[in-house]
């Protein structure tokens, strides 16, 4: 499904709405269309855990009810978790409300820069070797500085940007806690053996900053004079969030804070913002 360009989805979630006979608004007009937008559309090649999307009815349906028709109509690969009702002020304005990005990314097999350290024994068979990097450390020592001056492009030109403002939260995760799920066999479990680890990326994300993780990757690696090769990233996103630090009324116990500009930033989930439809 990571294949699945953006506007393929919002067909296949048009029919989905259609065969769960959801009542969805449409726009008036000569050709009218349903009233339906994407928080932040995903990039071809990433999959996804938390991908939000506004709808407007006509006619009420409760959380449960909801869910439950779509995935009935759905087809593997995407599952609808879950469906709120947003308070005023906030309806249809998922997208300019995005300000940050949860990313987990690994390498992809047979993709890990060689000299990236896949375990503890290897360090003293690289000793005499060319110098390894150990993906925790350097990590680690990344984030520690102050600024990471990168070449950033655009459509129309290039230029150097300062990203580590950007940076919210970057941290080394080892092979075990990248998933709960035991190796099923000898290959996986050999893949499993031979993978460097991944590394969770918190972004600033959203129209006011925008921060691709596969950027911090290529600047981490940089650092170290490594080059990834192409497609070498697994990048899955786990979550979007809405800068609530002015909005007393929005503080959950699912909110976090970080740093921004040397200012504290309250980060809250958009699912988080809604309340359920009993």
């Amino acid at each position: 499904m990571k294949f699945i360009g953006h506007l393929d989805v919002m067909r296949y979630f048009q029919k989905a709405i259609r065969r769960a006979g959801i009542d969805i608004a449409y726009t008036e007009g000569l050709s009218p269309h349903m009233i339906m937008s994407f928080a932040s559309p995903l990039g071809v090649g990433l999959t996804s855990d938390a991908e939000y999307m506004d709808i407007e009815l006509r006619t009420p349906i409760s959380s449960r009810a909801a869910i439950d028709a779509l995935n009935r109509v759905g087809v593997e690969g995407i599952s609808v978790t879950g469906f709120y009702e947003v308070p005023e002020g906030k309806a249809n304005k998922a997208m300019t409300l995005v300000a940050a990005a949860d990313y987990i990314v690994r390498f992809r097999a047979g993709y890990e820069p060689e000299r990236l350290q896949r375990s503890v024994q290897e360090k003293e068979a690289a000793a005499c070797a060319e110098e390894r990097i150990d993906l925790a450390s350097a990590v680690e020592s990344f984030c520690a500085r102050r600024e990471i001056p990168v070449w950033k492009k655009t459509k129309k030109s290039e230029r150097e940007v300062d990203i580590r403002p950007m940076i919210y939260e970057m941290r080394y995760v080892p092979v075990m806690e990248q998933s709960k799920a035991k190796a099923e066999s000898d290959a996986e479990e050999e893949k499993t053996a031979a993978n460097p680890g991944a590394v969770f990326l918190r972004l600033a994300s959203g129209s006011a900053a925008n921060l691709k993780p596969e950027l911090v990757m290529d600047a981490l690696l940089g650092s170290y004079g490594v080059e990834a090769s192409p497609f070498a990233y697994e990048i899955n996103r786990c979550e979007l969030y809405a800068d609530t630090t002015s909005d007393t009324a929005q503080k959950t116990d699912e909110s976090v804070t970080v740093m921004c500009a040397g200012e504290t930033r309250r980060l809250t989930p958009l699912g988080a913002l809604g309340r359920e439809i009993l």
